[in-house]
């Protein structure tokens, strides 16, 4: 019997060493099948913007080429996340255009970067920045993973987000809770045309933290604005979640299905009863606000501008009888948000503004100004040409590109530029501003009027009152076109023998009369001035003087020439001397005085005037041809032709030619 256990343990051992030693051997030929993966660099083109990249810490492999300018870059060492990834490298010397391997780290966004050229590549200067980066050879560290694949930030069409937010109100109803539905009707603007129903499921007070998956969420708002959404609303109950104190200022509970463009059904009826204001008549202006929409403003301030917006159209009391306010929202580039006539109330503008989303980029104000004067006041964007034409430009911090040239061709369209700079830079931050005393340069006038230093975003609000105090005083909008500051003037004085020294003073005293009226200045009416005998000679042209006293003084200095009367070359040799050098956007007037009748032929060179949009006047004196008067004028002649028989009785007409002027001016539209 003990023979027997001992063979059985024998046997019980022997399987056990069998089995030990194929477990080994298979865990031998396991390992050897099982490989750590191989770390794959992933690939990017030179256009790839650290900012687009959400990973903190990186490596990736460049093309070559990158070192081409498009491909731009901010700052230098440390980059703002706006750069291309590869062109900061080649500019800090980590690659050459041949491309390679880089290390690239997230850091904190700087108050400022400055640029400079190296290795081929110029970087650019800006303002403060959300993020930054730094780049390094592309040597994995030890003990750190890497991502094979990156992840960039989302980039899905506008319409795609608006659809996946529409699908959040046809939820089913979470299980275990009972839900009453709730009609809502969605309306643009203040009417119900037509209107569309949905239900919405109503969580019971035991639902418990289920209520908010049953919150609808807004339309429009892109997906990292919903978590901001969803801490500024549905306050109440024991469950919901609570607003950040300083964001409740700027999200009102029960607000958010009117940002939706949803309304309770029964509400519509009394929205309907309610009586629209005609605007405020003694505020009639057409208002272009130019608001900030670049990345550096980041989306809490974003949304107190959009607040500051509501606040101001709410104040202005917008109305067909009053002002009217559009607003384009600029970045990289600029765009309309909608014009002077999409919203002609303030209530609907208001609820307008809230559904503005923020474009990102960078804050190119300069070029928004240009698209305002050239695009906004038109008149199939409701501008009335009858009411002042003001824009608001709102920057942060800086503009990353310049203003002056494009503010002043506003200014010269008659536009009164206002500037309200928010955060700006402060002395350290100073160097790395594009154009200093931007502001200076920009606005309509130096003169404090227009312009409004805020130190903090969290105080804009108290500049509202003033600002539409401002923007109202039409008295005060001083680059408004009118007819006194928006032409260029060109005096074409016959010197021939027959007019005589006594009577050319007479003309010249008659030329500073009427140049006296108007308002002069580089931007506003300018003044230039062609005497001729059988010959011509330039006196001075408009870009000579840019005040009435030296205006003025000019006038007295021009000498008496005398000789023949070639008025027909006189007339071509204005239209090349003088107008050829004119604004475009200026109207061109032509004043020519004349005793006598021209030894050449007049037509063909009025003609050509006429051709080329300069406006002539014909004042003739004494022995002037009246019929060669009217071929010079402008149609219609009697408007635009004089005749005077006596030089002493030149002065009498003074009125009679400025009232034309305006007269005319006012018949047309203003830009």
């Amino acid at each position: 019997m003990g023979i027997v256990v001992l063979t059985m343990k024998a046997s019980v051992i022997e399987m056990f060493l069998v089995l030990l030693a194929t477990g080994i051997h298979s865990n031998k030929d396991v390992t050897k099948k099982i490989k750590r993966p191989k770390f794959t660099v992933p690939q990017i083109n030179c256009d790839v913007k650290a900012g687009k990249i959400i990973n903190p810490e990186f490596v990736v492999k460049c093309p070559a080429g990158c070192q081409d300018p498009k491909y731009h870059v901010y700052g230098t060492d440390i980059y703002a996340s706006y750069s291309s990834v590869c062109g900061a490298a080649i500019h800090s010397g980590v690659l050459d255009n041949s491309g390679g391997k880089i290390l690239v780290r997230k850091v904190a966004g700087q108050s400022g970067y400055k640029g400079s050229y190296s290795n081929g590549v110029q970087s650019l200067s800006l303002p403060r920045w959300r993020e930054s980066f730094i780049v390094s050879e592309g040597k994995p560290q030890k003990g750190v993973t890497y991502p094979s694949a990156l992840t960039y930030s989302s980039s899905k069409s506008p319409a795609a987000k608006t659809d996946e937010a529409t699908k959040a109100y046809q939820k089913p109803p979470v299980p275990e809770t009972t839900a009453q539905p709730v009609t809502l009707t969605q309306v643009t603007g203040a009417t119900a045309t037509g209107a569309a129903h949905a239900s919405l499921p109503k969580p019971s007070p035991s639902a418990g933290s289920t209520s908010s998956s049953l919150r609808p969420q807004p339309v429009g708002l892109r997906s990292g604005e919903l978590d901001l959404w969803a801490t500024s609303t549905y306050t109440s109950g024991q469950n919901s979640p609570r607003a950040d104190p300083g964001e409740m200022d700027l999200w009102k509970p029960g607000s958010v299905l009117l940002d939706a463009g949803f309304v309770p059904k029964e509400e519509l009826s009394t929205q309907a009863l309610e009586p629209l204001s005609q605007g405020d008549p003694n505020c009639k202006i057409d208002l272009a606000f130019v608001i900030d929409g670049s990345s550096s403003i980041g989306k809490r301030r974003f949304r107190i501008q959009k607040q500051f917006l509501a606040d101001v159209a709410q104040a202005l009391d917008i109305g067909p009888a009053g002002p009217l306010m559009g607003i384009v929202q600029y970045g990289d580039n600029p765009s309309a948000q909608f014009n002077l006539r999409t919203h002609m109330n303030s209530r609907d503008l208001r609820t307008a503004i809230e559904k503005i989303t923020q474009r990102g980029g960078l804050s190119n104000a300069g070029r928004a100004i240009s698209f305002v004067t050239k695009n906004f006041f038109s008149k199939a964007n409701g501008n009335r040409g009858s009411a002042p034409n003001v824009a608001v430009v709102i920057v942060d911090g800086w503009p990353t590109d310049k203003v002056e040239e494009a503010s002043r061709f506003a200014r010269e369209s008659g536009i009164n530029i206002f500037f309200i700079t928010i955060e700006g830079a402060t002395e350290n931050e100073k160097q790395y501003v594009v154009e200093p005393n931007f502001s200076h340069k920009a606005v309509c006038r130096t003169n404090g009027f227009y312009s409004l230093n805020v130190q903090s975003w969290f105080s804009l609000h108290k500049t509202v009152q003033a600002l539409v105090k401002r923007v109202c005083d039409t008295d005060r909008l001083a680059c408004s076109k009118t007819c006194l500051n928006s032409a260029d003037i060109g005096f074409v004085i016959d010197g021939s023998s027959s007019v005589g020294t006594g009577n050319f003073r007479t003309v010249l005293q008659f030329v500073a009369n009427l140049s006296k009226e108007f308002e002069i200045s580089d931007i506003d009416t300018r003044i230039g001035a062609v005497q001729y005998t059988y010959e011509q000679r330039l006196e001075f042209g408009f870009d000579d003087y840019n005040t009435k006293s030296d205006i003025l003084n000019a006038i007295k200095r021009v000498g008496y020439w005398s000789g023949g009367t070639s008025t027909g070359a006189a007339i071509n040799y204005a239209l090349e001397q003088l107008f050829k050098k004119s604004k475009p956007n200026k109207r061109k007037l032509m004043i020519l005085i004349t005793d006598g009748r021209s030894y050449d032929d007049v037509r063909i060179p009025a003609m050509v005037a006429h051709h080329k949009g300069v406006i002539t006047y014909a004042i003739g004196v004494a022995w002037a041809a009246q019929d060669e008067l009217e071929v010079i004028a402008t149609h219609p002649a009697k408007d635009h032709s004089f005749f005077v028989d006596e030089f002493d009785n030149l002065y009498k007409f003074v009125p009679k030619v400025i009232q034309n002027i305006c007269t005319e001016f006012n018949s047309q539209p203003r830009n």
